[in-house]
């Protein structure tokens, strides 16, 4: 079973999706055998490794019509001339809304089409009528629409885009390495609760004056590994407060931050389609707070401590509570470890595989 799929973003981008992408289909032994791309690199001098997706040069990337059926076509077109369909068995949408689905539809209509939500598709689909349209037409015409979690069925029927073929739940899942690999030391607690923010720095996933009331507060130490652009940006224009600003970490390292902190905050304010982030950070022993929003609130349900984070005296209280008594720390470590232990990436990965040979087949 071999598997065409793709992301219309410069290699290098950072992001959940491009994890994913990274962690299913890359690889010299890829969990799902494919052929994978992205853009170039927005960087000229960025080095492109050998296990990384192939290449696509194809500039005039933009969300709104006109322009983005011109660019879609301009990538349609590069689509066909890398790739060849007879040796495709079927097609994975990665993003129900963006330039890289209906480049794989226009390139290869004949194709089987599974169409994959990430999250950030449905959220511009919310505000940009280019991506509205796209999406609908994708749940429309797709074989099967993935869905990694249940509240995301809701979010389609919210944009009228209800697929017309099967929604399955595939949960996104965590490598089955950092499942298998101890959770690290407990940390001695005596000196100040280390707060870690780990992701994009868009107005979806936080707020500077979330970041702003937790570096304020006496006894939290915060960290946030970020990309570098956006974190300048924000701090140049925002007083943060006391921030110990760790860099854009690749997985490895990340999981070493994971276990160096006392608490992940994930104060995503709309969606999150999974929140692979916290799953990883809850594997690897860290204790996860987060923004009850779509998405998160079903994959870490009692595993976390849900805070709302739009309203200071709440987060205020949260620091408090597990200053005051870390025993809370203690039972939302045990729970995570239980929680992140039930999303192997291998089970993502044989479920991928299996409806993908489904999908052929018919």
């Amino acid at each position: 079973m071999r598997v065409l799929t793709g992301i219309d973003l410069p290699y290098g981008t950072p992001g959940g999706s491009v994890e994913l992408l990274r962690d299913l289909y890359l690889g010299e032994r890829p969990l799902v055998p494919s052929d994978a791309f992205m853009l170039a690199p927005a960087d000229p001098t960025v080095a492109v490794p050998e296990a990384a997706p192939f290449i696509l040069v194809v500039d005039g990337k933009t969300l709104d019509a006109p322009g983005f059926w011109t660019y879609t076509e301009k990538l349609s077109v590069a689509v066909r001339e890398r790739f060849d369909p007879a040796h495709v068995d079927v097609m994975h949408l990665q993003h129900l809304a963006f330039g890289a689905t209906p480049a794989l539809q226009r390139a290869f209509p004949e194709l089987p089409q599974i169409a994959v939500v990430h999250g950030t598709d449905l959220l511009f689909a919310e505000s940009h009528p280019t991506q509205a349209e796209v999406l609908r037409s994708t749940a429309r015409t797709a074989d099967a629409v993935v869905v990694p979690t249940l509240a995301m069925v809701d979010r389609l029927a919210a944009l009228d885009a209800s697929p017309r073929g099967p929604v399955v739940h595939i949960p996104w899942g965590v490598p089955d390495e950092l499942l298998a690999a101890e959770a690290g030391e407990q940390r001695d607690r005596s000196g100040p609760l280390r707060v870690l923010y780990a992701g994009r720095l868009t107005a979806e996933k936080t707020t500077p004056s979330i970041l702003a009331v937790l570096a304020g507060l006496d006894g939290v130490q915060l960290s946030v590994a970020a990309p570098p652009g956006e974190y300048a940006r924000l701090a140049g224009s925002h007083d943060l407060g006391r921030v110990d600003y760790l860099g854009w970490k690749t997985r490895p390292a990340l999981w070493r931050e994971f276990r160096r902190h006392d608490l992940l905050i994930v104060p995503s304010l709309r969606l999150e389609a999974f929140g692979l982030a916290a799953i990883e950070a809850q594997a690897c022993g860290l204790p996860v707070a987060f923004h009850a929003v779509p998405g998160l609130r079903e994959v870490l349900a009692d595993s976390a401590l849900a805070v709302d984070f739009t309203v200071t005296a709440d987060v205020v209280a949260m620091v408090e509570r597990v200053r005051r008594d870390p025993a809370v720390l203690d039972e939302l470590r045990a729970r995570g470890r239980a929680n992140s232990a039930r999303f192997p990436l291998s089970a993502t990965a044989t479920a991928l595989r299996s409806l993908s040979a489904e999908v052929a087949r018919a």
